[in-house]
């Protein structure tokens, strides 16, 4: 494993599945981490999310798991435990997002932990936390959307059926949240030799999101509902149909209002009473829309926004997943990344959004096999070859 990146030297077991505890894990290795992924006999869940394969391999696990190590252990094996036991000793950070009190079952809970690692920092990632009511409950993204009130803002209006965002938010937002605070803990720990538990919870993560509409709600005491692609505070911020696709521009203060009008020639607009304030624009936002719209559909989206683009008003169109793919700027950024897979061949991949001047994270090695490194972590953590052939005789250690 490559030891560049700001977390370079950091050993990290990841004992999680599917979206946010390997999201967790992928953000980690990404900045410089040794993530090692345990998995199960069969693997995680996501290798069968199938298809889209590449070459038969899960496009979704290779996404998720980039830049880590994997082994495979069978946990119903106490030779398995003990292994586990052996590589969490000597480990920084362990991620998991198991079901409630599945680790204490198996003897690996937080407080069996640090009796023989004090520095541990052990990071819980739940549907919804590891205190309150809900603690037991088991969770998913479509749950946590719905319960922390995404799913009401979202949407294209009053009267309309709930949505859920098209990404799993709930997710890959806990999933981040448990990066940052592994990353905080670690420092801490660093520091003072004490590690802890980090706790967050997918519903939390959905929570999170809702800073804006839980201010309305706070400040006026209504919830407020969706509104398509408008913002909840400033218009025009949304979406507008042109004469080829869709454009999103963010006229959304005074100064840019005047520029859109400009650019629109629809300066009438600016002494009309219904849209002189940004207040007055939120209060007829129903009738703004479609006269700004009739403007719009005149011409095709790169027209306006070379107009845009000259005038400095906020504008971008709206592109697809595989437009995004290809666009300069997310080439630039080093965004769309490939590995190669000693099976799937050559993985295209999202890559790290945090950049470092003076130690840049990279993705650099691709997701597992499964099995693929446990002789080699075994290795390294004391087991001699005869020790690794008798797990793998008993079954507790599957080798691809």
């Amino acid at each position: 494993m490559s030891n560049q990146g700001p977390l370079a030297g950091m050993k990290v077991i990841e004992l999680a599945h599917i979206m946010a505890g390997p999201a967790c894990g992928m953000m980690l290795a990404d900045m410089g981490a040794d993530v090692i992924k345990v998995e199960k006999p069969d693997g995680d869940d996501s290798r069968r999310f199938l298809p889209p394969d590449i070459n038969g391999e899960s496009a979704a696990y290779l996404m998720m798991n980039r830049n880590k190590r994997g082994i495979a252990l069978n946990l119903k094996e106490p030779d398995a435990i003990a292994a586990l036991r052996r590589l969490l000793e000597s480990a920084d950070v362990v991620i998991e997002n198991y079901r409630h009190d599945t680790m204490e079952r198996l003897g690996l809970g937080y407080e069996s932990l640090r009796k023989s690692n004090p520095k541990l920092v052990y990071c819980a990632i739940s549907g919804f936390g590891r205190t309150g009511p809900y603690a037991e409950r088991g969770g998913f993204d479509l749950i946590a959307q719905g319960m922390s009130g995404l799913m009401s803002i979202t949407g294209e209006g009053p009267g309309r059926p709930p949505v859920k965002p098209g990404a799993p938010i709930s997710d890959i937002t806990a999933g981040f949240l448990a990066a940052l605070g592994c990353v905080s803990a670690y420092s801490h720990a660093q520091k003072t030799g004490e590690g802890q538990m980090v706790d967050t919870s997918l519903f939390e993560a959905g929570i999170s999101l809702t800073y804006w509409q839980s201010a309305i709600a706070f400040a006026t005491g209504e919830s407020p509902g969706a509104l398509g692609s408008a913002h909840p505070l400033n218009a025009p911020y949304q979406s507008f149909r042109t004469r080829d696709g869709w454009i999103n521009v963010g006229a959304a203060n005074q100064r840019n209002w005047m520029r859109l009008l400009e650019i629109l020639d629809a300066r009438e607009l600016g002494s009309d009473p219904r849209f002189e304030t940004n207040h007055a624009r939120m209060q007829n936002l129903q009738e703004l829309v479609p006269i700004l719209e009739s403007h719009f559909v005149q011409q095709d989206t790169k027209d306006w926004l070379d107009r845009m683009e000259a005038a400095g008003l906020p504008a971008g169109p709206v592109m697809t997943i595989s437009e995004m793919h290809r666009d300069p700027q997310a080439l630039a950024r080093d965004m769309i990344v490939e590995t190669d897979h000693p099976e799937a061949g050559a993985v295209k991949a999202i890559g790290l959004p945090i950049k470092f001047s003076g130690t840049p994270g990279a993705v650099t090695i691709p997701a597992p096999t499964l099995g693929q490194h446990g002789a080699e972590i075994l290795t390294e953590h004391g087991y001699s070859q005869d020790e690794i052939r008798s797990l793998e005789g008993k079954g507790a250690l599957i080798v691809s």
